[in-house]
């Protein structure tokens, strides 16, 4: 398995490479796109790219844990947590089978 990490920075690259946009341009588009992704999944919105998955919000109630060290209960504060869900598109390419 590849050790390797894609960032801001390897995306605006390819987006500077591919369509020919200045570098700057291209930074600009990768920054503005994760921006609208993220002000939609801030205001409970579910993001849906298709053949890549889903991010969505989820609130979690309010729950009784366990520190783990001590054995003494603490309740855990409601949250919202961020989920994705892949599609079966990009499930099937990260399992090396051709995209039908």
């Amino acid at each position: 398995m590849s050790e390797k990490t894609l960032t801001r920075m390897d995306l605006a690259e390819a987006v500077y490479a591919e369509v020919g946009l200045t570098r700057k341009a291209a930074q600009q588009l990768v920054d503005e796109v994760f921006e609208e992704l993220s002000k939609t999944l801030e205001k409970g919105e579910t993001v849906k790219l298709s053949t890549f998955g889903n991010f969505s919000v989820r609130s979690k109630r309010q729950r009784m844990g366990r520190n783990p060290k001590t054995g003494v209960e603490v309740p855990i504060t409601p949250r919202k947590v961020l989920t994705f869900r892949a599609s079966h598109i990009l499930k099937d390419r990260v399992n090396g089978k051709a995209p039908k």
